[in-house]
């Protein structure tokens, strides 16, 4: 990065049709990291992995936090979806997250020069947190918020949640897509390396609908445990370190397929970064080695 901010964003981010293969990972931030926790994460996301983006996860609500967010990013050359968190008990928090996010993205000059994205999440239609409508005008009032930093918005959402909701009018709104890929959940999953067509099946209708938006998958992977939260719809999915990793082989060996995608191609990220964020996802298990070699193409 540059020792002085830029004056102006003008040619500061890569072209958007630039973009495909693996861009970085899901992060979750609910444990407030440190910032010296989260230089060098985000350092070993883009020495070890190439990462290029990091997507934020949860929700730390501790004054600040979004300042060494964007500093930890800055220092390491990356970019960030940041994420405004609805959680899945309903409440009014989600406000206050907006108007923090929003006041920091104002106030630190460096943050529309890190901050590729706000995301409105997660899944707030699958959820029912909001109605389509008033996602809607949420998703239009913070455009016009950010529009002088000129940092675009989006909402993190299954395929199936627009569907669900016929919300094909915050599809229409949205700047880009940030789409969730959890085919473990589809009652025709079986193993992490056979889900190409349910990948496909899901990433086809937000090509049919998305009027060539481009499209990230955001919340992209498969388990290698179930839990309470984490449980198949399908008796032949199965949750196991090998299907986990055959699942982004079978991303990264789809590389050229994904860049056939609107405006340059598909980008993904890996969800998760770590097992001790969300278990059975992670790259990482709980005790901070990787699970499986995990060297995804960033371009082909």
């Amino acid at each position: 990065m540059p020792t002085r901010v830029p004056s102006s964003i003008d040619g500061w981010w890569c072209p958007v049709d630039c973009e495909h293969a693996f861009l970085g990972f899901s992060y979750e931030v609910t444990s407030c990291q440190s910032l010296s926790q989260l230089k060098a994460d985000f350092a070993n996301m883009r020495k070890t992995f190439n990462a290029r983006y990091v997507r934020l996860y949860g929700a730390c609500d501790k004054s600040g936090f979004y300042n060494n967010i964007i500093e930890a990013a800055w220092q390491n050359t990356l970019g960030v979806h940041a994420l405004i968190w609805f959680g899945f008990d309903g409440g009014s928090e989600w406000e206050m997250r907006r108007d923090d996010l929003f006041d920091t993205l104002h106030t630190n000059p460096k943050a529309p020069f890190v901050t590729r994205g706000v995301q409105f999440g997660s899944e707030p239609l699958f959820d029912d947190v909001l109605s389509r409508q008033s996602l809607t005008e949420q998703v239009v009032l913070a455009k016009k918020n950010l529009s002088d930093v000129r940092i675009p918005v989006t909402v993190s959402e299954l395929a199936y949640g627009y569907q669900e909701r016929a919300a094909l009018d915050v599809l229409g709104e949205i700047d880009f897509i940030n789409a969730h890929i959890l085919p473990f959940f589809s009652t025709n999953a079986t193993t992490g390396g056979a889900a190409w067509p349910l990948v496909q099946q899901d990433m086809d209708w937000f090509i049919q609908n998305g009027k060539g938006k481009k499209i990230y998958f955001d919340e992209n992977g498969w388990p290698s445990v179930t839990s309470s939260g984490v449980q198949p719809n399908s008796a032949n999915a199965v949750a196991s370190v090998s299907s986990e990793e055959a699942y982004f082989q079978m991303l990264d060996s789809k590389c050229e397929a994904l860049k056939k995608g609107p405006c340059g191609g598909v980008g993904w990220f890996a969800h998760i970064y770590s097992d001790q964020e969300e278990a059975g996802y992670g790259i990482y298990d709980t005790q901070g080695k990787l699970k499986f070699p995990f060297q995804p193409r960033s371009s082909c």
